[in-house]
């Protein structure tokens, strides 16, 4: 991994990923710092003019990760950037080495976000397996799109959609998607 400096950079996030307080803000008021990642993140995809709609409570958080009606541009900006990492990430080293570290990435994220996804559910008197896996898969994903931007080693990654995304996380919240041309964060 050595020779490879962004995956050297993966490896160290897989190590750091315990010391997140994963889901620690749900149900809280956003604060004017993440109401600013979210204008930045929803920016950065392309969707200037979304309006945020935090989640007051677990019902209005379940009703909208539940929500068919996903903006198919949104999973398309979202998984056009995804795509461009992995080429450049398989550019700065064989595509083989680069898969293996994701892997393990992924593998580690779920690890570092099922069990405070099962607290955080319970705690907030919630008996849905489904949402369970709903937060824990949204956090991992989130994990492996931070991952890929540090494979890619991005030299303007902080203003990156999926850092910005990861940051969310980070602080504790779940930004759950666009729908229509609304943000759902809890």
């Amino acid at each position: 991994l050595t020779d490879f400096p962004g995956l050297l950079a993966v490896s160290q996030f897989v190590r750091m990923l315990t010391e997140v307080h994963w889901f620690a803000a749900l149900g809280d008021r956003l604060d004017s710092r993440e109401i600013l990642l979210s204008e930045d993140y929803l920016l950065a995809l392309g969707f200037p003019d979304a309006r945020i709609a935090p989640a007051a409570d677990w019902e209005e958080a379940t009703d909208a990760a539940a929500n068919p009606d996903w903006n198919t541009e949104w999973w398309e900006a979202e998984e056009q950037a995804r795509v461009a990492l992995v080429a450049e990430a398989c550019r700065r080293a064989d595509e083989e080495t680069v898969m293996i570290a994701l892997t393990h990435l992924q593998n580690q994220a779920i690890e570092a976000v099922l069990e405070p996804a099962k607290m955080v559910v319970e705690a907030g008197d919630v008996e849905d397996e489904a949402l369970t896996r709903a937060i824990a898969g949204a956090a991992a994903q989130s994990i492996y799109q931070a991952g890929l931007l540090l494979a890619a080693e991005d030299e303007n990654d902080e203003h990156h959609v999926f850092a910005l995304k990861y940051k969310l996380f980070e602080l504790g919240r779940w930004p759950i998607g666009v729908v229509g041309n609304s943000f759902h964060i809890f």
